[in-house]
């Protein structure tokens, strides 16, 4: 899975964007850039993709990332849906336990997966497209910006320099981000004054499913049911302890047997020792340069959300920046990228500190109150609901940037919209956005999406690659009726979208290519609301300015 260093004969090279980094949100990022057309240059420092051991959880949010390039059904199989978690005792005693069953995004809300193969299969996605090119062995040392665009100096393996010019540059290089200290951008926060183990076995010799966090007071540790057969174990190092002593095998055989009868008989993949960090980036733009993943912000790895947060900077910002490349917004758009992840970024932050103290309390009458509480907590419905369905954890909510704010009590405007599946013309059911593809898209129960548009504003849509969809009832679709030109009419037959739009007193949604909902209106204010969608795209000037006449009041 992992490439070979490709060769350019040239010393000089250009693109419309360079990605820097080919961990998963720079292939997620640049996956989406070259669907959209965009020229790509994906420079890895490395001289192939990462193989030890990362990340264990992925999210529906990260799924449905992966599934508007195209690449899902590739990544499923790497995959083990409605992945419980659950936090014990010293004595095995269940005190929290987190059994995620929704799916209002299309999948399951949380799954096992093993990252390196997940991320082969974003990188070998990357060959369906021919403007895109992935240079590994790469280390750029230097790099500046002007009003045009980037410029950067490589350094290849052998000695051999090569100058790339391009108009913005993604940087994905990790938490000790060259381009984030190059550029003096402050990354506050703290490390944890512990580091912890990480053991991949093969041929699971336990065989449990899901995931067990035990707080162990004298060394805590975590038991992980891993896809193709792997377990991963991980436990706190203790002061005074180090990586090549803990690697020794009578001081693995010791960790192994806090948890396996037979420590001896295992299949050990390999195993790192990793700090648990909390630290979020002063800034995510600077001019033509973008900070994403890692670089603009780490977290402690307790509730699986550094690999997702960075898939929800890829889901955002990729959007964005096709738009302004290919001139159809302009580079205004590029500020709503760090409006609108870097607070929900800080908020998993917290979320994993707090993950962290639960599991490892500063101090042990902490852990006495916490398993006391908790059992009790545990036979109150709606506490126990708040943890099933984690509802503890906080779900995007973007309150500016490209959103338009209505008066609607508890609006679903900046949050994410559902995707159940839908009925076809044809009589085919398949999940929302395979309708939608890596698009816009107006949604109107009922009525045509496209009434009280311009035909100004129905154009700048267009140019958008707007999908104008209108969704009935599935036993409506069998009636005759007279087709609306470039719209396609889609059946919802299990009853969740009328229900969606049932809980609002409105019925079409704009919504943005990463599912976020832009705007709530009805048809006879559809105009407004698409007219400040525009505005706020800063599109205004670059399509059709009558699109944008009408303003919301």
């Amino acid at each position: 899975m992992n490439p070979s260093p490709q060769q350019p004969n040239e010393s000089s090279l250009q693109a419309e964007v360079v990605v820097l980094g080919a961990g998963p949100v720079g292939l997620a990022i640049a996956n989406y850039l070259g669907q959209m057309g965009v020229q790509v240059l994906l420079i890895e420092k490395l001289d192939a993709l990462i193989d030890y051991p990362r990340a264990i959880g992925i999210d529906d949010e990260s799924l449905r990332t992966i599934q508007s390039f195209g690449l899902v059904e590739h990544v499923l199989p790497h995959t083990t849906p409605w992945h419980a978690m659950r936090f014990l005792t010293s004595s095995g005693r269940c005190f929290a336990d987190i059994q995620p069953m929704l799916d209002d995004f299309g999948w399951s809300r949380r799954n096992a997966f093993i990252q390196p193969q997940v991320d082969g299969v974003m990188y070998e996605g990357l060959k369906r497209f021919t403007n895109v090119r992935c240079l590994f062995s790469r280390d750029m040392y230097d790099f500046s910006q002007d009003d045009q665009g980037v410029s950067l100096s490589l350094r290849n393996s052998d000695g051999t320099e090569e100058q790339v010019r391009a108009a913005y540059m993604v940087a994905c290089d990790g938490g000790n981000s060259y381009v984030r200290r190059t550029l003096n951008v402050s990354f506050d926060g703290k490390t944890a004054p512990n580091q912890w183990i990480v053991i991949d076995i093969a041929n699971d010799p336990l065989g449990t499913p899901n995931i067990y966090l035990c707080a162990d007071p004298v060394r805590p540790y975590v038991s992980a049911a891993l896809p193709h057969g792997v377990r991963r174990f991980e436990f706190m190092v203790m002061p005074g302890e180090t990586e090549e002593q803990l690697s020794r095998p009578e001081n693995m055989r010791k960790l192994l047997a806090q948890v396996l009868p037979e420590p001896d008989k295992v299949e050990l993949i390999r195993q790192r020792v990793y700090n648990h960090n909390a630290r979020l980036a002063g800034q995510f733009r600077v001019g033509r340069i973008l900070l994403a993943g890692d670089a603009a912000h780490i977290m402690p790895v307790w509730q699986g959300q550094g690999y997702n947060s960075g898939m929800r900077d890829a889901s955002n910002l990729a959007w964005k920046l096709a738009l302004v490349v290919k001139g159809l917004a302009k580079a205004q758009l590029l500020d709503t990228y760090e409006l609108e992840r870097r607070d929900h970024a800080r908020a998993m932050i917290d979320l994993s500190v707090m993950a962290g103290h639960v599991l490892n309390p500063p101090k042990r009458i902490y852990a006495t109150l916490r398993d006391g509480i908790s059992w009790l907590l545990n036979y109150v419905p709606p506490v126990k609901r708040y943890f099933l369905e984690m509802r503890f954890k906080p779900m995007p909510k973007y309150t500016a940037g490209v959103v338009v704010a209505d008066s609607i009590k508890n609006s679903p405007v900046g949050s994410m919209f559902i995707q159940p599946k839908v009925e076809l013309e044809d009589g085919c059911q398949v999940l929302l956005d395979e309708v939608i593809g890596s698009n816009f898209a107006i949604i109107a129960w009922g009525s045509n999406p496209k009434w009280g548009m311009s035909a100004a504003q129905i154009s700048a849509y267009e140019a958008l690659g707007v999908k104008f969809i209108q969704v009935l009832p599935a036993v409506q679709l069998k009636a005759q009726r007279a087709a609306i030109d470039g719209v396609i009419t889609v059946g919802d037959f299990n009853n969740r979208l009328k229900t969606w739009f049932g809980l609002y007193p409105a019925s079409v949604v704009i919504l943005r290519p990463d599912r976020f909902i832009a705007a709530l209106t009805i048809p006879q204010t559809l105009d407004q609301a698409a007219a400040e969608v525009l505005r706020r795209l800063h599109a205004n000037d670059v399509l059709a300015p009558s699109a944008v006449q009408a303003q919301v009041a």
